[in-house]
């Protein structure tokens, strides 16, 4: 990752020097889990002292935070722009799922961090990120609900049916890597069409 790229990830973050430690951090977090990196690898990986960490982050746990917050209010952004770029149920389903999967098919090591370390947060900031987290699956399960309403969608349980359609893309996080043969919007447009499969819609039906 580079000074480019911390500052496409974090263009609000100020100065340089914190979000260089949070691509250290998010680098360290993927590659040996939160409770095995220490301060000193993070501080190390950024090029810094071991000290330097604490002067932009109290701890290694603010740390996780402040990527995993961000992490999860990109997500969130993604998918109410997504959920608002189409009128009918189905387009709106179709462009959340593309843009959801491609998300974490491009940003796979910090979306990796930001998902499957939600765990190691203290228990205030845990419950901040699980609010986003909520915020997300609302907006899915209020247009899964849509689309019973319109006769598109045959899933009998909104809840269920939501999160299963964000698994899918969270999964991606997982195994994805520079090596893998399909492109992140190659992808997001066959789980899109799968995720229609899977809520009982025809995907190759137009709505317009």
């Amino acid at each position: 990752m580079t000074k480019s790229l911390s500052a496409e990830l974090w263009p609000d973050v100020q100065p340089d020097a914190a979000r260089r430690l949070m691509l250290a951090g998010v680098e360290s977090f993927a590659q040996r889990g939160y409770h095995a990196t220490t301060t000193r690898d993070i501080a190390t990986k950024a090029g810094m002292s071991p000290a330097a960490l604490y002067v932009h982050f109290p701890s290694k746990a603010a740390l996780l935070f402040a990527i995993s917050r961000s992490g999860h209010q990109q997500a969130l952004d993604l998918v109410r722009t997504a959920a608002e770029s189409a009128d009918a149920p189905v387009d709106a389903m179709r462009e959340i799922v593309k843009r959801f999967v491609a998300w974490h098919a491009r940003r796979h090591t910090i979306a990796r961090v930001v998902q499957y370390e939600i765990g190691a947060l203290p228990d205030e900031e845990y419950r901040v990120v699980a609010e986003l987290r909520r915020d997300i699956e609302r907006i899915v399960q209020d247009l899964v609900l849509a689309g019973q309403h319109s006769g598109d969608f045959t899933v009998s349980d909104a809840r269920i049916a939501a999160r299963a359609v964000l698994s899918l893309g969270v999964d991606v996080a997982r195994w994805y890597t520079e090596r893998s043969r399909t492109s992140p919007d190659e992808l997001g447009a066959r789980y899109g069409e799968l995720a229609l499969r899977m809520l009982g819609a025809d995907p190759t039906r137009s709505s317009s």
